[in-house]
């Protein structure tokens, strides 16, 4: 059985307001769209080993390959992602970065109302 309790957290002031407006702009900024992905999508180049290929010789970086880079279930994972799909993958992993930075400054705020009712109450 779970227990769930809601703090009623309400600190006044004009520091505690311009963490509220904060917030709450941050929560209707953002929406959950279902096409985000975390990570980051990096390229490389590697040689393809044929000898008459272009990357055959040492001056060339030889062919780029894009990569996904994401933790799932604890785990690093690397997937590699064809050059087709690169310009919409970017797309997708920075909207989850942006949805990650505005989540992370959404709790922030909660934390810092947090510490400034406690302040004003005395506590």
């Amino acid at each position: 059985m779970y227990t769930c309790f809601q703090m009623k957290v309400g600190p006044k002031g004009p520091e505690a307001s311009r963490w509220r407006q904060r917030k709450h702009q941050v929560m209707r900024q953002y929406q959950l769209p279902d096409e985000l992905l975390p990570g980051c999508l990096t390229q490389t180049h590697r040689r393809c080993g044929r000898p008459n290929c272009h990357c055959a010789s040492d001056r060339g970086p030889g062919h780029p390959i894009w990569f996904l880079t994401f933790m799932s279930g604890g785990k690093r994972r690397v997937e590699r992602i064809p050059k087709e799909w690169v310009e919409d993958i970017r797309r997708r992993v920075d909207a989850g970065r942006a949805m990650q930075d505005a989540i992370k400054e959404m709790l922030t705020a909660n934390a810092e109302l947090l510490v400034l009712w406690r302040r004003q109450k005395g506590l």
